[in-house]
Protein backbone atom coordinates (compact mmCIF):
# COMPACT_ATOMS: atom_id res chain seq x y z
CA UNK A 1 0.00 0.00 0.00
CA UNK A 2 1.66 3.63 -0.77
CA UNK A 3 1.48 6.77 0.90
CA UNK A 4 -1.65 8.13 -0.61
CA UNK A 5 -3.72 4.83 0.13
CA UNK A 6 -2.31 4.80 3.74
CA UNK A 7 -3.66 8.36 4.23
CA UNK A 8 -6.54 8.76 1.65
CA UNK A 9 -7.15 12.70 2.32
CA UNK A 10 -3.68 13.53 2.14
CA UNK A 11 -3.31 13.83 -1.67
CA UNK A 12 -0.29 14.62 -3.30
CA UNK A 13 -1.35 18.12 -3.91
CA UNK A 14 -1.82 18.94 -0.55
CA UNK A 15 1.10 17.45 1.25
CA UNK A 16 3.42 19.48 -1.21
CA UNK A 17 1.31 22.45 -0.21
CA UNK A 18 1.96 21.87 3.81
CA UNK A 19 5.48 21.31 2.60
CA UNK A 20 6.07 24.13 0.46
CA UNK A 21 4.65 26.97 3.74
CA UNK A 22 6.69 24.82 6.40
CA UNK A 23 9.80 25.58 3.38
CA UNK A 24 8.63 29.50 2.72
CA UNK A 25 7.26 30.67 5.88
CA UNK A 26 8.63 28.31 9.08
CA UNK A 27 12.05 27.53 7.77
CA UNK A 28 12.95 30.97 6.09
CA UNK A 29 16.39 31.76 7.56
CA UNK A 30 15.72 35.48 8.02
CA UNK A 31 12.16 34.83 10.02
CA UNK A 32 13.99 32.43 12.26
CA UNK A 33 16.54 34.98 12.74
CA UNK A 34 13.93 37.64 14.04
CA UNK A 35 12.49 34.84 16.14
CA UNK A 36 15.13 34.19 17.82
CA UNK A 37 16.05 38.05 18.04
CA UNK A 38 12.75 39.20 19.41
CA UNK A 39 12.11 36.30 21.92
CA UNK A 40 15.90 36.24 23.19
CA UNK A 41 16.04 32.81 22.57
CA UNK A 42 19.33 31.22 23.91
CA UNK A 43 21.82 29.60 22.17
CA UNK A 44 21.85 26.52 24.51
CA UNK A 45 19.54 26.21 27.10
CA UNK A 46 20.93 25.43 30.96
CA UNK A 47 17.93 22.82 31.78
CA UNK A 48 16.23 21.69 28.68
CA UNK A 49 13.24 20.25 29.54
CA UNK A 50 10.70 17.13 28.89
CA UNK A 51 7.73 18.41 26.58
CA UNK A 52 5.46 16.04 25.45
CA UNK A 53 4.05 16.68 22.50
CA UNK A 54 0.58 15.20 21.37
CA UNK A 55 0.18 16.24 17.68
CA UNK A 56 -3.18 16.53 15.59
CA UNK A 57 -3.57 14.63 12.06
CA UNK A 58 -6.43 16.24 10.41
CA UNK A 59 -3.92 17.86 7.81
CA UNK A 60 -0.41 16.65 6.49
CA UNK A 61 2.35 17.56 9.24
CA UNK A 62 0.28 20.17 11.13
CA UNK A 63 2.10 19.32 14.38
CA UNK A 64 5.27 20.63 12.87
CA UNK A 65 4.96 23.80 14.00
CA UNK A 66 4.59 22.62 17.90
CA UNK A 67 7.96 20.53 16.94
CA UNK A 68 9.69 23.66 15.62
CA UNK A 69 8.92 25.78 18.70
CA UNK A 70 9.92 23.53 20.88
CA UNK A 71 13.00 22.89 19.44
CA UNK A 72 13.82 26.11 19.37
CA UNK A 73 13.44 26.76 22.80
CA UNK A 74 16.08 24.68 23.38
CA UNK A 75 14.08 21.42 25.16
CA UNK A 76 13.91 17.55 24.71
CA UNK A 77 10.55 16.97 22.81
CA UNK A 78 8.85 13.88 23.31
CA UNK A 79 6.74 13.38 20.33
CA UNK A 80 3.09 11.54 20.44
CA UNK A 81 2.10 11.04 16.42
CA UNK A 82 -1.51 11.00 15.36
CA UNK A 83 -1.82 7.83 13.69
CA UNK A 84 -3.59 10.10 10.75
CA UNK A 85 0.05 11.38 10.53
CA UNK A 86 2.16 8.65 11.19
CA UNK A 87 4.28 8.85 8.31
CA UNK A 88 5.15 12.25 7.01
CA UNK A 89 6.85 14.06 10.03
CA UNK A 90 9.34 10.92 10.86
CA UNK A 91 10.46 11.92 7.41
CA UNK A 92 11.27 15.19 8.05
CA UNK A 93 12.78 14.44 11.32
CA UNK A 94 15.27 11.76 9.72
CA UNK A 95 16.13 14.17 7.22
CA UNK A 96 17.04 17.11 10.26
CA UNK A 97 19.34 14.28 12.14
CA UNK A 98 21.00 13.81 8.69
CA UNK A 99 22.04 17.62 8.52
CA UNK A 100 22.10 18.09 12.14
CA UNK A 101 23.15 15.15 14.35
CA UNK A 102 22.44 16.73 17.74
CA UNK A 103 18.93 17.55 16.97
CA UNK A 104 18.28 13.50 17.46
CA UNK A 105 18.72 14.23 20.94
CA UNK A 106 15.87 16.52 21.01
CA UNK A 107 13.29 15.38 18.54
CA UNK A 108 11.96 11.81 20.37
CA UNK A 109 9.01 10.04 18.39
CA UNK A 110 7.63 8.12 21.41
CA UNK A 111 4.44 5.97 21.78
CA UNK A 112 4.53 7.05 26.00
CA UNK A 113 4.94 10.69 26.83
CA UNK A 114 4.69 10.30 30.07
CA UNK A 115 6.73 11.83 33.16
CA UNK A 116 7.54 14.85 30.69
CA UNK A 117 7.73 18.48 32.25
CA UNK A 118 5.26 19.99 30.33
CA UNK A 119 2.54 19.09 27.47
CA UNK A 120 1.03 20.71 24.31
CA UNK A 121 -1.94 18.24 23.43
CA UNK A 122 -4.09 19.47 20.36
CA UNK A 123 -7.85 17.68 19.89
CA UNK A 124 -11.09 17.62 19.99
CA UNK A 125 -13.62 19.29 22.63
CA UNK A 126 -13.84 15.38 23.55
CA UNK A 127 -10.28 14.72 23.43
CA UNK A 128 -9.70 17.90 25.57
CA UNK A 129 -11.17 16.64 28.82
CA UNK A 130 -9.02 13.20 28.57
CA UNK A 131 -5.96 16.15 28.22
CA UNK A 132 -7.11 18.24 31.17
CA UNK A 133 -7.42 15.30 33.09
CA UNK A 134 -3.95 13.72 32.41
CA UNK A 135 -1.95 16.99 31.66
CA UNK A 136 -3.53 19.15 33.88
CA UNK A 137 -1.35 18.97 36.89
CA UNK A 138 1.81 20.07 34.56
CA UNK A 139 2.44 23.13 32.52
CA UNK A 140 0.08 22.96 29.30
CA UNK A 141 -1.50 24.15 26.71
CA UNK A 142 -4.50 22.18 25.58
CA UNK A 143 -5.97 22.80 22.13
CA UNK A 144 -9.69 22.03 21.14
CA UNK A 145 -11.89 22.40 18.51
CA UNK A 146 -11.73 25.50 16.24
CA UNK A 147 -12.58 26.99 12.42
CA UNK A 148 -12.76 30.05 10.57
CA UNK A 149 -14.66 32.12 8.83
CA UNK A 150 -15.00 34.85 6.42
CA UNK A 151 -16.26 38.41 6.24
CA UNK A 152 -17.66 39.34 2.62
CA UNK A 153 -18.58 42.95 1.71
CA UNK A 154 -20.28 41.84 -1.44
CA UNK A 155 -17.69 43.84 -3.78
CA UNK A 156 -14.75 40.96 -3.46
CA UNK A 157 -13.57 40.96 -7.12
CA UNK A 158 -13.52 37.51 -8.92
CA UNK A 159 -9.29 36.94 -7.62
CA UNK A 160 -10.47 37.34 -4.60
CA UNK A 161 -13.40 34.71 -4.64
CA UNK A 162 -11.17 32.08 -5.80
CA UNK A 163 -8.57 32.82 -3.41
CA UNK A 164 -11.48 32.60 -0.86
CA UNK A 165 -11.81 29.28 -2.40
CA UNK A 166 -8.47 28.13 -1.30
CA UNK A 167 -9.56 29.63 1.89
CA UNK A 168 -12.09 26.87 1.52
CA UNK A 169 -11.18 24.20 0.04
CA UNK A 170 -7.93 23.82 0.28
CA UNK A 171 -7.08 19.78 2.44
CA UNK A 172 -10.59 19.22 1.88
CA UNK A 173 -11.59 21.48 4.80
CA UNK A 174 -10.49 19.70 7.25
CA UNK A 175 -8.25 22.48 9.04
CA UNK A 176 -8.97 24.56 11.76
CA UNK A 177 -7.77 27.89 9.69
CA UNK A 178 -9.88 26.45 6.87
CA UNK A 179 -13.00 28.93 5.99
CA UNK A 180 -16.21 27.01 7.50
CA UNK A 181 -18.86 29.91 7.63
CA UNK A 182 -19.16 33.25 5.42
CA UNK A 183 -20.71 36.71 6.86
CA UNK A 184 -22.34 37.92 4.19
CA UNK A 185 -24.20 41.28 4.12
CA UNK A 186 -28.83 40.93 3.06
CA UNK A 187 -28.60 40.45 -0.11
CA UNK A 188 -25.64 39.00 -1.27
CA UNK A 189 -25.30 37.76 -4.93
CA UNK A 190 -23.99 34.15 -4.46
CA UNK A 191 -23.75 33.63 -8.06
CA UNK A 192 -19.91 34.94 -8.77
CA UNK A 193 -19.15 33.05 -5.59
CA UNK A 194 -20.40 29.59 -6.19
CA UNK A 195 -18.39 30.15 -10.17
CA UNK A 196 -15.53 30.49 -8.01
CA UNK A 197 -15.59 27.68 -6.30
CA UNK A 198 -15.29 25.86 -9.18
CA UNK A 199 -11.70 26.17 -9.07
CA UNK A 200 -12.16 23.10 -6.86
CA UNK A 201 -14.68 21.17 -9.02
CA UNK A 202 -11.77 18.22 -8.91
CA UNK A 203 -12.85 17.49 -5.43
CA UNK A 204 -16.17 15.58 -6.57
CA UNK A 205 -13.70 13.07 -7.69
CA UNK A 206 -12.34 12.08 -4.56
CA UNK A 207 -14.06 9.58 -2.92
CA UNK A 208 -14.20 10.46 0.58
CA UNK A 209 -14.62 13.83 -0.48
CA UNK A 210 -17.88 12.68 -2.48
CA UNK A 211 -19.26 10.13 -0.23
CA UNK A 212 -19.25 13.14 2.69
CA UNK A 213 -21.07 15.96 -0.13
CA UNK A 214 -24.00 12.77 -1.15
CA UNK A 215 -24.92 12.38 2.29
CA UNK A 216 -24.99 16.04 3.35
CA UNK A 217 -27.30 16.59 0.08
CA UNK A 218 -29.32 13.51 0.79
CA UNK A 219 -30.30 15.22 3.95
CA UNK A 220 -31.00 18.53 2.92
CA UNK A 221 -32.97 17.03 -0.32
CA UNK A 222 -35.02 15.29 2.56
CA UNK A 223 -35.62 17.95 5.03
CA UNK A 224 -36.74 19.88 2.09
CA UNK A 225 -33.69 22.70 3.42
CA UNK A 226 -32.81 25.14 0.65
CA UNK A 227 -29.36 24.99 -0.58
CA UNK A 228 -26.66 26.08 -3.11
CA UNK A 229 -24.44 23.87 -5.04
CA UNK A 230 -21.74 23.91 -7.25
CA UNK A 231 -21.69 20.03 -7.58
CA UNK A 232 -18.90 20.04 -5.37
CA UNK A 233 -19.86 22.08 -2.21
CA UNK A 234 -22.30 22.74 -0.68
CA UNK A 235 -24.00 26.40 0.82
CA UNK A 236 -26.09 26.05 4.09
CA UNK A 237 -27.91 29.28 6.21
CA UNK A 238 -27.00 28.38 9.79
CA UNK A 239 -25.78 30.33 12.74
CA UNK A 240 -22.72 27.74 13.27
CA UNK A 241 -19.29 28.28 12.52
CA UNK A 242 -18.89 24.58 11.88
CA UNK A 243 -19.68 22.63 8.64
CA UNK A 244 -19.35 19.11 8.08
CA UNK A 245 -16.98 17.97 5.12
CA UNK A 246 -18.04 19.66 1.66
CA UNK A 247 -20.16 21.65 3.26
CA UNK A 248 -19.78 25.65 4.01
CA UNK A 249 -22.41 27.87 5.93
CA UNK A 250 -23.41 31.07 5.48
CA UNK A 251 -25.44 33.66 7.80
CA UNK A 252 -26.72 37.53 6.68
CA UNK A 253 -25.67 40.98 8.42
CA UNK A 254 -27.41 44.20 8.37
CA UNK A 255 -23.94 45.83 8.83
CA UNK A 256 -20.37 44.96 8.78
CA UNK A 257 -19.88 46.04 12.63
CA UNK A 258 -22.60 43.50 13.78
CA UNK A 259 -20.57 40.67 11.92
CA UNK A 260 -17.65 42.11 13.82
CA UNK A 261 -18.61 42.23 17.24
CA UNK A 262 -19.81 38.72 16.73
CA UNK A 263 -17.13 37.36 15.97
CA UNK A 264 -14.65 39.43 18.40
CA UNK A 265 -14.69 37.23 21.32
CA UNK A 266 -15.71 34.24 19.96
CA UNK A 267 -13.40 31.51 20.93
CA UNK A 268 -14.45 28.84 18.74
CA UNK A 269 -12.89 30.60 15.90
CA UNK A 270 -9.04 30.56 14.94
CA UNK A 271 -8.97 33.14 11.82
CA UNK A 272 -11.01 35.75 10.31
CA UNK A 273 -10.46 36.36 7.01
CA UNK A 274 -11.66 39.08 4.33
CA UNK A 275 -10.81 43.14 4.35
CA UNK A 276 -8.90 44.28 7.36
CA UNK A 277 -8.23 40.55 9.12
CA UNK A 278 -6.20 37.72 7.17
CA UNK A 279 -6.20 38.31 3.66
CA UNK A 280 -7.23 36.04 1.35
CA UNK A 281 -6.16 32.54 -0.01
CA UNK A 282 -3.51 32.72 3.46
CA UNK A 283 -5.51 31.28 5.92
CA UNK A 284 -3.38 28.01 5.10
CA UNK A 285 -0.23 29.91 4.89
CA UNK A 286 0.50 31.12 8.32
CA UNK A 287 3.44 32.67 9.18
CA UNK A 288 6.37 31.18 11.79
CA UNK A 289 4.86 33.76 14.36
CA UNK A 290 1.12 32.49 13.84
CA UNK A 291 0.56 30.74 16.77
CA UNK A 292 -2.90 28.50 17.20
CA UNK A 293 -5.42 29.78 19.16
CA UNK A 294 -3.68 33.16 19.72
CA UNK A 295 -1.53 31.49 22.61
CA UNK A 296 2.46 31.91 22.32
CA UNK A 297 4.02 28.44 22.49
CA UNK A 298 7.37 29.80 21.93
CA UNK A 299 6.62 31.89 24.60
CA UNK A 300 5.51 29.15 26.45
CA UNK A 301 8.23 26.66 26.06
CA UNK A 302 10.40 29.63 26.94
CA UNK A 303 8.76 30.53 30.18
CA UNK A 304 9.55 26.92 31.57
Amino acid sequence: MNLQERINWFTEAFIGLSVGNIRNAFLRREALEELATRYAIPDQQAQPKKVGLVLAGNLPLVGFHDVLCTFLAGHIAYIKLSSKDAVLLPVLLDAAREWFPASSEHLIVSDRIANCDAYIATGSNNSSRYFEAYFGKYPHIIRKNRTSVAILNGNESAAELEKLADDICQYFGLGCRNVTQLWVPEGYDFEPLVRALDKYKELEHHNKFRNNYDYQLAMHILERRYYMTNGSVLLLEKESPFAPISQVHYQFYKNRADAESALANNDEIQCIVGEGHTPFGEAQCPAVDTFADGVDTLRFLLSL
